[in-house]
């Protein structure tokens, strides 16, 4: 949490409502990122800073637990929960505060929520590293490849550690020092009236260091915009929809804090062949009418060669049969079944020769299939 919460609306950069449901933020950022992203927008530096609003605001809006901080927080501040008179919040003291005593924010913050921070101090304050955001990414693979596991590179445009200064924001060859108004730790506390507010240092920004020279590259930021290729491992059986967390190749940390995680998300190519129900696999397979009434065996395909399947005699056309461990073989958990479907195919056309043999065999059955709708009448 941070003083942007305060600030900057995160439903209005992405256009939607407040209570807006999850699967809308995210279409609503995916159509936002694609227009703004500085692939589509080289040298833009106003697209640049759109795209990483956006990506600021759908960072919390995502996130349950934050998105519910969030909306606490801009809740309190509306109804003037953190007013600054002279009587503490809202102007009148609070819980029951006394005059005359000072209370720091702080140590308010289990009654708040953890709401201190919003001032740059508190728990998870301004001041100190800070985990980076989480970035996103769609992959999309072949069926084979979802069944068997497969090793890619995914190319992913955002946030990434400076490769001028390796993330410290000093130009090379100059000196970072720890700022000695704040000690290094990036915020200083200041007395206003009951409460004893931190926020973060005027003289280092609440990095705890003063830097020298600050780096050309990336400005002192310690990150700069560029496209990564990031090696990633799909496992095997992964299902359509999924996503993959990859942990630390989000966007670089600040002041030396952890890198956030990127999410791929998975989309899954359909088969020609093959469809799926979790671990199963489905086939449909064409048998004659021959086949059906003696019964035959058939070779069919899996993904990994062909097996032999039996056909009774007297296999009626959208029978299953089910070859046992022969679908998807995921690498946790049970693998599936291939479920073979064979369908009575009729031909369209049929020579002279083959229309006769067919009409001695209906001569020959003799049979009145249809005799129990007669009965029903």
């Amino acid at each position: 949490m941070n003083r942007d919460w305060v600030d900057k609306d995160f439903y209005k950069v992405l256009g939607v409502s407040p209570d807006a449901p999850a699967e809308e933020i995210k279409k609503a950022y995916r159509k936002l990122a694609q227009i703004h992203h500085p692939d589509a927008n080289p040298g833009d530096k106003e697209a640049e800073e759109k795209f990483k609003e956006i990506s600021e605001a759908h960072a919390t809006l995502s996130n349950a637990e934050k998105r519910k901080e969030y909306d606490d927080v801009r809740r309190l501040v509306a109804t003037g929960g953190f007013g600054t008179g002279g009587g503490g919040f809202g102007g009148a003291g609070f819980g029951g505060f006394g005059s005359g005593q000072q209370v720091r924010v702080e140590d308010l913050s289990d009654l708040l929520g953890g709401f201190g921070d919003i001032f740059g101090g508190g728990r998870g304050g301004r001041g100190g590293p800070r985990r980076g955001a989480d970035m996103e990414a769609d992959l999309t693979i072949g069926f084979d490849d979802a069944a068997h596991g497969v090793t890619t590179t995914i190319s992913v445009r955002g946030a990434a550690t400076c490769s001028k200064c390796g993330g410290s924001g000093a130009e090379p060859g100059t000196s970072v020092t720890t700022c000695p108004t704040c000690g290094g730790r990036g915020t200083v506390a200041q007395n206003q009236g009951f409460f004893s507010f931190t926020q973060p240092c005027p003289d280092c920004g609440g990095r705890g260091q003063l830097i020298e020279k600050p780096c050309s590259q990336c400005r002192g930021s310690g990150s700069e915009m560029k496209t990564r290729d990031i090696n990633l491992r799909v496992p095997a059986g992964v299902k359509n929809g999924s996503t993959l967390r990859l942990r630390g190749k989000g966007a670089p940390g600040a002041m030396g804090g952890p890198a956030g995680d990127l999410l791929v998300h998975i989309r899954v190519a359909a088969s020609k062949l093959f469809g799926r129900k979790g671990n199963h696999l489905t086939l449909k397979v064409p048998i004659t009418y021959t086949e059906a009434a003696l019964g035959t065996k058939i070779e069919v395909p899996t993904l990994n060669g062909g097996v032999k399947l039996k056909v009774p005699a007297g296999t009626p056309s959208g029978k299953t049969f089910r070859v046992k461990g022969r679908g998807v073989q995921p690498e946790a958990g049970r693998p599936g079944d291939l479920l073979v479907t064979v369908e009575v195919a009729v031909p369209t056309k049929v020579s002279r020769e083959e229309k006769k043999l067919l009409e001695a065999l209906e001569e020959e059955n003799g049979e009145d299939i249809r005799e129990y709708l007669k009965d029903s009448r």
